[in-house]
């Protein structure tokens, strides 16, 4: 496996009325790099927003689906996402403050 810095452990926040729903209680969504492991998680998201402190990591392999455009039949590429449970006295994530 090669180096993977931070900053390319986290590829985008996942917004779903699932993921939105869990901000009350400081759990947010991201999709992640499917190579990565929970502690290289919590230190990136630590890393990249100030004043949070990641209390648990939750992660799930998320399959690619089947595709098809006429006899052509191939699939998507395999996700991993991560849900972030921040501690009480953390600070919220600002990306997510105007959603």
């Amino acid at each position: 496996m090669a180096d993977i810095k931070y900053y390319d452990v986290i590829l985008k926040p996942l917004v779903t009325e699932k993921s939105m729903s869990g901000m009350a209680t400081k759990r947010y969504t991201f999709l992640v790099n499917p190579e990565v492991t929970k502690t290289q998680i919590k230190d990136a998201v630590e890393k990249m927003f100030d004043g949070v402190k990641v209390a648990k990591v939750n992660t799930a392999n998320l399959d690619g689906k089947n595709k098809r455009r006429g006899l052509v039949v191939g699939k998507t590429a395999k996700t991993k996402k991560a849900i972030v449970q921040l501690t009480e006295d953390s600070k919220d994530i600002e990306i997510f403050a105007g959603l």
